[in-house]
């Protein structure tokens, strides 16, 4: 037998046949969460999307059809009803959830832009509402469905860790998305319910226009990042479908960086 016959078949080896799986959060075919959903309706998993508003909807639409998404609802993480409207369709139609995928964030534009030290209390909570509690509050409706173990799965960024430049207030909302992960982990592993975050590099994504100088950190990745590159949604979609998957029923509460290395020689954006 030659070495090549026992190559494995990356398709086979990631075959997510049956399972079934919410993505939240794609604004359009640039958005992280896209590139998870095209990665998991690859390797043959079912799915359940959502799109933010009725001005969001003509562009998530295409691409759920492409998919064939079983699911495609309106979800404002801001409105409680839509988000119970959501795991209620996938209780109703499936009767269980294997995995889910979380890529939302949102900060008021003034106190995204301006000074962690001038950010106002209620666009703090508003930011820590959407970008973390969300998380938390989709581990609670996702506990109930996930009845043979599963895979929680959200999106974070290396400002949690260091201080980055014009990251301001989502610095200290991420660090709580990802102390939330380790504390979820604790709580639903017992269930066989895998809790993890993707630390993705600088992508330019419709969420990433909306970080002053963005092109810069780009550049920061390109120059310093071990790999000497930034990284593609795709490589960012790849790593949610291996986190989905049973390839990794022993890893949670943890933070997986998917970012050519940059996380390692301490960089700060200047």
């Amino acid at each position: 037998m030659t070495h090549a016959t026992l190559a494995p078949d990356p398709v086979r080896l990631l075959d997510m046949t049956g399972k079934k799986g919410l993505i939240v959060g794609i604004a359009n075919e640039h958005s992280l969460a896209w590139a998870a959903a095209r990665n998991c309706h690859a390797a043959r998993a079912d799915l359940a999307l959502t799109y933010l508003n009725d001005k969001a909807r003509p562009f998530v639409e295409p691409l759920a059809r492409s998919v064939g998404a079983a699911i495609l609802l309106p979800c404002d993480v801001a409105r409680d009803s839509q988000l119970e409207a959501v795991f209620g369709s996938i209780a109703d139609t499936w009767g269980r959830l294997d995995f889910l995928v979380h890529a939302i964030a949102w900060a008021p534009a003034a106190d995204l832009h301006g000074r962690l030290t001038d950010c106002s209390a209620e666009g703090f909570v508003q930011a820590m509402q959407v970008s973390c509690h969300s998380f938390i509050r989709m581990a609670k409706l996702a506990e109930p469905l996930m009845h043979r173990g599963g895979s929680l799965t959200t999106l974070s960024f290396l400002g949690a860790e260091k201080m980055v430049d014009h990251y301001n207030v989502m610095g200290p909302v991420k660090a709580a998305l990802e102390a939330s992960v380790r504390y979820l982990a604790h709580e639903l592993g017992p269930k066989g319910i895998r809790v993890n975050v993707i630390s993705a590099g600088a992508v330019k994504t419709r969420a990433a226009s909306g970080i002053e100088h963005f092109d810069e950190l780009i550049h920061e990745t390109e120059t310093k990042s071990p790999l000497r590159r930034s990284v593609t949604a795709d490589e960012v979609g790849r790593a949610a479908l291996l986190l989905a998957s049973d390839h990794t029923t022993a890893i949670t509460g943890e933070v997986l960086h998917v970012d050519a290395g940059f996380h390692i020689d301490g960089m700060i954006f200047h």
